[in-house]
């Protein structure tokens, strides 16, 4: 691998986001010595920062797949909302399983609603996306008659609480996730998939075979491996990259622009859905605002990960993190009691810092392949 690809991997643009988040890790760390609090990396704490995280991250993986592709889904607070509220309105009556996948049955057909419409109509995703979000919200109201909905059969809830706040040992499955980068950066010669490896396996000795994760966390590893794997190593992934990244070209090489796109909806419904259907088993409960605000924090935490508004570029592992950074700002303001009227300015400008620092790297590296080809 030559030297600029180097630059460019670990460039702000290529890695920016993974340095964000370890600064912020270690100023908080400082910042929790500072003061005498108990430390802030300690497992326990990062455990919580994940599991605070693990909603806006799967509903984020499917929101990237969306950008990717050159569409907009502002819908996907609303809907994992409705999906909740289908969820706690019926567990009681017919079960948990049957409820839940009501809950995201109704979601996927939102999400397809969705995709026909801006596909097949021809209207702007954002102006589709927006009054779904509106009328979602408001058949949310229309469900909980403007009240807060309650599980109360024991039986049901046990099912739900089992099902969310159950926790399980992630020693084991990061050392195979390690073996198999291992097995990859030699088949491939791979450096970085090496050092991957090497951090994964650090990371499991170091937590040990005694440290638990919520299963949201599990649900969300499981969903962001599956996506990535599609989108890096299969022709459905490159597909999805090209229908972003020219539409037109892609639509002349035979691809199934509309099918794509409505696709990527249907994805986004699914994980609203789903993500409802974790949060409604976390309380047992369910409010007319719930979820209020949360599409606005998944597409900040995609555009962290340098997920292109324009489509055709966009990473799901770089949007899991861009949401760990936000939730580890959220966590720190409220471990080291610095205010809670500070936070949305400070994150606002985070991701406002970031928008920047991809345009300009884009910037850049655009002014370079432009002097290389004049100069070739």
């Amino acid at each position: 691998m030559t030297d600029p690809d180097w630059r460019r991997i670990f460039g702000l643009r290529e890695a920016g986001v993974y340095y964000a988040l370890l600064i912020l890790l270690t100023v908080l760390a400082a910042l929790a010595g500072s003061r005498g609090l108990p430390p802030y990396l300690a497992p326990q704490n990062l455990g919580n920062i994940l599991y605070q995280a693990s909603l806006v991250g799967i509903i984020g993986v499917a929101m990237t797949v969306v950008l990717i592709t050159g569409a907009f889904d502002l819908s996907v607070g609303s809907v994992a909302a409705l999906a909740a509220a289908v969820l706690v309105g019926l567990a009681g009556e017919i079960g948990f399983v049957p409820a839940a996948l009501a809950a995201v049955t109704t979601a996927i057909a939102i999400g397809l609603l969705n995709g026909v419409v801006v596909e097949l109509v021809g209207i702007n995703a954002f102006i589709v996306t927006l009054g779904t979000l509106t009328a979602v919200r408001g058949l949310v109201l229309v469900l909980t008659d403007g009240r807060s909905l309650m599980v109360e059969q024991p039986e049901a809830l046990a099912q739900m609480l089992a099902f969310e706040s159950s926790r399980f040992t992630p020693f084991w499955p990061l050392l195979l996730i390690a073996a198999g980068l291992i097995a990859l950066s030699i088949a491939r010669r791979s450096m970085l998939s090496g050092a991957a490896a090497a951090l994964l396996a650090l990371t499991a000795l170091l937590a040990g075979r005694s440290f638990t994760l919520a299963a949201p966390v599990g649900y969300l590893a499981l969903f962001t491996a599956v996506v990535w794997f599609v989108l890096r190593f299969t022709v459905f992934g490159r597909r999805i990259y090209a229908v972003g990244g020219n539409p037109e070209a892609a639509r002349l090489s035979g691809i199934n622009v509309h099918g794509y796109r409505i696709g990527a909806f249907v994805l986004s419904g699914g994980a609203a859905g789903f993500a409802g259907v974790l949060f409604g088993s976390r309380l047992g409960a369910i409010n007319p605002t719930a979820l209020q605000g949360t599409e606005l924090t998944v597409i900040a935490a995609a555009i962290l990960g340098g997920t292109s508004l324009f489509g055709g570029a966009g990473s799901v592992v770089k949007t899991v993190i861009g949401a760990l950074v936000l939730f580890t700002l959220t966590n720190g303001f409220n471990v080291l009691n610095l205010g809670a009227n500070y936070q949305g300015l400070i994150e606002g400008a985070v991701v406002v810092a970031a928008a920047a620092i991809y345009t300009v790297g884009g910037r850049t590296r655009g002014a370079r392949r432009r002097t290389a080809a004049v100069t070739a």
